[in-house]
This record gives C-alpha cells, sequence and structure tokens, in this order.
C-alpha cells in the first residue's frame, strides 16, 4: 500500500511538472497560475501544496531537473579548439541551440521570473557566468596558439555568449523574427557558426 501511494505521488508530480512547462511555454511564468498548472495536469488544486509550496517552488525543481540532464544536452565543459569550425559548430553553437529548443519553457520562465525574484536572477547570472567562464577559457586557447581576437579575450567571450543568446531567445522562445520565411535549425546554426568564426580567427585590418 505504502509503495502504492508512493508511485502514485511520483506520478502526480511528474504530472505537474510536465503541465507546468506546457503552460509556461504557452502563456509565460508571471501568466500562470497553480490552478491553470493542476488544470492542465487534470489534477485537483490541492493536490499541488502535496509536492510544492509555491510555483517558484516548482520552477525551481524544473531547472534542477534541466540541469541535471545528460551532458549531450548541455555545452561540453572542458578546452576546445574553437578556430576548427567543426567544434565550433557542434559543441558550442549547436549545443545552445538543443538546450534552448529541449529547455525552452524552463527559459522562457526563468527571465521572466528573474524579472521580479532575486534569486531567480541569481541563479541565471550564474549559468551565465559559468558559459562565460568556459567561453573565455577557449578565446583564450586559441590567442595563445596564435590566432588574433578582436579585444580581450574576457571581452570577446562576453559578446560570443550574448549574440548566442540573443539569437537564440529571439528565434527559439520569442518565435523569430518578420524575414518572411522560416528559418531552419541547420541555418541558424550555420550562420552563427561562420560569423563568429571570422570574428574570432580572421586579422585585424589595419586602420587606415
Amino acid at each position: 500500500m505504502a509503495t502504492r501511494r508512493k508511485e502514485q505521488a511520483a506520478q502526480t508530480e511528474a504530472a505537474l511538472k510536465e503541465a507546468a512547462r506546457r503552460v509556461f511555454d504557452r502563456q509565460g511564468y508571471l501568466a500562470t497560475k497553480i490552478t491553470d498548472i493542476t488544470a492542465e495536469a487534470g489534477r485537483a488544486a490541492g493536490s499541488f501544496y502535496s509536492h510544492f509550496k509555491s510555483k517558484d517552488e516548482l520552477l525551481e525543481a524544473l531547472l534542477l531537473d534541466w540541469l541535471a540532464q545528460p551532458q549531450q544536452e548541455q555545452p561540453e565543459p572542458g578546452p576546445a579548439d574553437l578556430s576548427q569550425r567543426t567544434v565550433l559548430r557542434e559543441r558550442v553553437v549547436a549545443a545552445y541551440w538543443r538546450v534552448y529548443t529541449a529547455h525552452r519553457p524552463e527559459i522562457r520562465a526563468l527571465h521572466q521570473a528573474a524579472m521580479v525574484n532575486a534569486d531567480f536572477a541569481q541563479r541565471l547570472m550564474q549559468i551565465r557566468h559559468a558559459q562565460l567562464g568556459l567561453m573565455r577559457a577557449n578565446l583564450q586557447q586559441i590567442a595563445d596558439a596564435g590566432h588574433t581576437l578582436p579585444g580581450d579575450p574576457a571581452v570577446v567571450a562576453s559578446a560570443v555568449n550574448a549574440m548566442l543568446e540573443q539569437f537564440c531567445h529571439i528565434w527559439i522562445i520569442q518565435g523569430g523574427e518578420p524575414i518572411g520565411r522560416e528559418l531552419e535549425a541547420d541555418e541558424a546554426i550555420d550562420t552563427l557558426t561562420d560569423l563568429i568564426l571570422r570574428g574570432i580567427t580572421e586579422p585585424k585590418q589595419p586602420e587606415s
């Protein structure tokens, strides 16, 4: 009997999480009520509080689940020779695209929650700073190998990550730009890859 209750509780928690992802993705975090989540999950409104104290706690649980995902969904750790196009494409640009695609509800919710909640703002900064540190180390590596970066590796890393984040946010989270057609993932990834590659590997032009 106890085992059965635990299984039912686990099923309800999973249903609430999946329902929250769908609702966050559809209408945004700030506009979502707890009753929206329970209705989406097909559960009684009171069942929510058997698993989460608040909507914020549910979002935190979703973020923990995301960050615990197998490494293939996350940008790879460790050094990478970003002067090699295939490395830059697969280990950085495509990795960003995959993460934003797979975790669009969580990312959208986190950005909205960060506007009104200092704890979520801090969590967002932690995620960004972790990616900044990795990008900076990789750019420093190719600078040490003789490539001329357009500036300080730390500043260039910030610029590259900001471009990746904003581009993915516009096209995956917000639905894209009015360019008159759909943008396929491969085109988006290739465009970003070549833009970044030229910026970090081509020699500076002499000033006139």
